[in-house]
């Protein structure tokens, strides 16, 4: 049975915890293919929001396995203090939550080689969360790594001090001012590990092989979004995995002609947090409304997202390199009160028009050519059928369906899992 993918089609915080909560109940397996603590998805549901980082989606569902991916890398500390969360609500996650021995481990140290890299490149620091991606995904790529099959091993403390001393000679070659007690750092790790090493840890992809000969539905989980892809994005201001849909078959491995449907998510407008190219964004009375009516904070940072109209050429190219199928569209209540709506529909680029993404999208070489459309009014969020939504908004999703030659499935108009309106 064909593996589905959900995935973002912007700079991540699209809604893709959302929809995945939403999705889960057509699914027997939920599985997350890249990223690690970096991502914040956050879910709405009976009144209250949960944020999850690296446990997928769906683990609020009872009849739904929830699989981490060897794509991701794991913060044991963090991670338990998702399982926390989870025990505070009884959730039973130890019947339903399956790991990837081949997942790779963050430690202290990546953390702390994280912080001195960023403090060293000064003004030109990328906008890192600061959760030791990067030198995780640095040490998987130089096979220096440790991975969560190794903490079954007897001698896995032996690597990790090997690994830990060779962190700290590197931290120093940074020369930057980073104060830390490793001491008390690895005291939480170790118990973080503990309580990590009393979960199901799996042989994922024979996992999802079996699951796919026995017809099992599965839902491929990703994080960031397509434009912080390591290869296809707005490189070097991008995370360290491919968050595009070539990354499920690396994150969970599953056969490219095993990819079913591939969900694509994107916002109404565009945001982005941290630095990085963004030729949309906006500085003005519009850019802090949709700030301010779509509570634009990250849900793992809490820095304040970067807001602007939406930009049709990036979704493009988002929905080329991912092979999108269905498309859905999240926040579409922020744009209500908008007297006129823009959408970017081409660049002028270095004197010449555009209509695709171009190598390089900095503001010296890129200007916004934008459509304007007629705003709406109505407030979306009580809505529930899609009969209801405003013709203006309508138009709008003709448009875009149009353009990008995709169905839009799903309108979301507010946080809650319940304020999901589907369309044929």
């Amino acid at each position: 049975m064909a593996v589905d993918l959900l995935l973002g089609l912007q700079w991540g915080d699209e809604g893709k915890g959302k929809i995945v909560d939403v999705l889960t109940q057509n699914y027997n397996i939920i599985a997350r293919f890249q990223g690690g603590p970096n991502a914040g998805h956050t879910l709405v549901f009976n009144g209250k929001k949960h944020v999850l980082h690296t446990i997928p989606s769906g683990i609020f569902h009872d009849n739904a396995i929830n699989l981490v991916g060897n794509g991701v890398v794991i913060d044991p500390v963090i991670f338990k203090g998702e399982l926390d969360k989870l025990d505070e609500q009884n959730i039973d996650y130890k019947k339903t939550l399956l790991i990837s021995r081949k997942a790779h481990i963050i430690l202290p140290t990546h953390r702390l080689l994280d912080a001195a890299s960023e403090a060293s490149k000064g003004k030109a620091k990328i906008g890192s969360t600061l959760k030791g991606i990067g030198p995780t995904y640095m040490d998987k790529t130089g096979r220096n790594g440790i991975r969560v099959g190794d903490l079954e091993l007897s001698d896995w403390k032996e690597r990790y001090r090997n690994l830990a001393d060779k962190h700290e000679s590197m931290i120093a070659f940074y020369n930057v001012d980073i104060e830390y007690n490793l001491k008390e750092l690895e005291e939480e790790f170790f118990n973080a590990v503990e309580v990590l090493k009393s979960l199901t840890f799996i042989d994922s992809e024979e996992y999802i092989y079996q699951a796919q000969k026995d017809e099992k539905s599965i839902l491929a989980e990703g994080a960031q979004g397509s434009l912080l892809d390591i290869d296809f994005g707005t490189y070097p201001f991008v995370t360290s995995s491919n968050t595009t849909a070539a990354g499920a078959c690396t994150g969970l491995g599953v056969a490219p002609n095993k990819i079913g449907d591939v969900f694509g998510i994107f916002k109404a407008y565009t945001t982005r947090v941290g630095s990085g190219p963004f030729p949309t964004e906006l500085f003005d009375e519009d850019g802090e409304t949709m700030g301010r009516v779509g509570n634009e904070f990250g849900a793992t940072t809490g820095r304040r997202r970067r807001c602007g109209w939406l930009d049709l050429v990036a979704l493009k190219y988002a929905c080329q390199v991912n092979g999108v199928t269905q498309l859905m569209m999240m926040k579409g209540d922020v744009l209500s009160g908008f007297k006129t709506l823009k959408v970017c529909t081409a660049y002028k680029y270095n004197g010449e028009e555009i209509a695709h993404l171009p190598y390089n999208i900095e503001p010296e070489n890129v200007e916004p050519i934008y459509t304007e459309f007629k705003g709406w009014n109505e407030d979306l969020t009580g809505m529930s059928e899609a009969s209801q939504l405003p013709s203006e908004l309508n138009d709008y999703i003709a448009f875009l369906e149009k353009e990008l030659e995709i169905p839009i499935t799903i309108v979301s108009v507010g946080p809650d899992r319940k304020q999901t309106i589907f369309r044929n």
